[in-house]
């Protein structure tokens, strides 16, 4: 049910792994807190999680024909079930069940729960029946359309004569792309409503300062002096990939940085997979296999061995940590990665987390509002 990758930890943390690092930025208990009841904070998280419960289930009970997922035989695993509503009840009343044993003891289920353990039950229990990819049709709806507005993206891009403020603009649309993501109740909804505007969600950013805001430094630092190679653990399919990141990389190609962009192994919510993403950068290439008359030599796609929505950059993938050893860049993009689990994480090496603040917990932690942006940027100094 997970993934087959042999698992390393990240070459760029700072050893020892053990005591340098934890993939958890807001802290749920405190060694003083009593580990049979659980903290507010616990239960906070886990209404949230109970939150999402409906917005599942509703893309479950939808997946006809949905896919049953084997882990060896990945090929001839496409089968048609015609129970999926059936499945999806268990799915709502089994995780619910769990969260709520997690509020009674927070160390049944393997807690005390954290961001990592609450999506990794869920994941578990989406694929013990049989759910693979549950969101599917939207992420193939969504990357469809960005698709056919990533020239113009990348043109009003390249317009920008001066370097500071095209860096700027690119920035702004990793956060207008970001906000495409159904691991957020209230998103969920507005996507399954109306959609949403790549181009309005850019002009419609809360304005600077942002409750993180290292942009300054991190534009300065990029125009005095490029990195060689950057390493991007990506977040969501459509506008988030295709409108926010790839523009940024491919900036970043433009001007002789190596970029690898590590992508999920296994589907999750409407995280892009490194298949996924190597099937969109296909399309996205012209006759010269160029990205808009940039070279992508240098552009690599990796398979994190990642399969949750959070990240624990404990456990990677061999093939990401190898293609990260000599990096001087690492970026970690979206709430789950950048915020939720590696906020605070240190490295050998310059850092970037960047990412839209989508959870009213999250808000209230940071010190900020509701869809407010983070870039936090970390350099070391050699």
């Amino acid at each position: 049910m997970e993934s087959d990758s042999v698992m390393v930890p990240f070459p760029l943390l700072p050893v020892p792994i053990e005591s340098n690092y934890r993939a958890c930025t807001i802290p749920y208990r405190f060694p003083s807190d009593n580990p049979r009841k659980a903290t507010p904070t616990e239960i906070s998280w886990i209404d949230l999680f109970s939150n999402s419960i409906p917005s599942f289930k509703f893309h479950l009970s939808l997946s006809l024909p949905f896919y049953l997922f084997y882990r060896k035989e990945r090929a001839e695993s496409d089968t048609y079930v015609p129970d999926a509503p059936v499945r999806a009840e268990k799915f709502a009343q089994r995780y619910a069940e769990i969260l709520e044993d997690l509020k009674k003891d927070p160390e049944s289920h393997g807690g005390p729960p954290d961001c990592i353990l609450l999506c990794r039950i869920r994941e578990l229990i989406l694929r013990e029946l049989g759910f693979r990819d549950i969101f599917k049709k939207v992420k193939d709806e969504e990357n469809a359309k960005a698709i056919t507005l990533f020239p113009d993206v990348v043109r009003l891009s390249d317009a920008i004569e001066d370097d500071g403020k095209r860096i700027e603009n690119l920035v702004r649309g990793i956060f207008a792309g970001n906000i495409f993501d159904l691991g957020s109740a209230q998103l969920a909804e507005v996507f399954s409503k109306d959609g949403m505007s790549f181009l309005a969600s850019c002009q419609n950013l809360v304005p600077r300062p942002w409750v993180i805001d290292d942009l300054d430094n991190f534009q300065a630092r990029w125009l005095k002096k490029p990195w060689k190679k950057a390493v991007i653990f990506v977040d969501n399919s459509g506008a988030d990939i295709i409108l926010g990141i790839l523009p940024f990389a491919r900036e970043m190609l433009r001007q002789g940085m190596q970029v690898v962009l590590a992508a999920n192994e296994l589907p999750s919510i409407n995280d892009i997979t490194y298949t996924e993403l190597a099937e969109i950068l296909s399309k996205l290439k012209d006759e010269n296999g160029q990205l808009m008359g940039v070279d992508i030599s240098n552009l690599l796609i990796a398979n994190s061995g990642n399969d949750l929505p959070v990240i624990d950059l404990a456990r990677v993938s061999q093939e990401v940590a190898y293609l990260s050893t000599d990096a001087d860049l690492v970026i970690l993009e979206g709430m789950g990665r950048g915020i939720e689990t590696n906020l605070y994480a240190q490295f050998k090496c310059d850092s970037l987390k960047i990412g839209m603040v989508k959870h009213p917990e999250v808000a209230q932690f940071l010190g900020g509002r509701l869809y407010d942006c983070v870039i936090k940027y970390n350099e070391v100094q050699s």
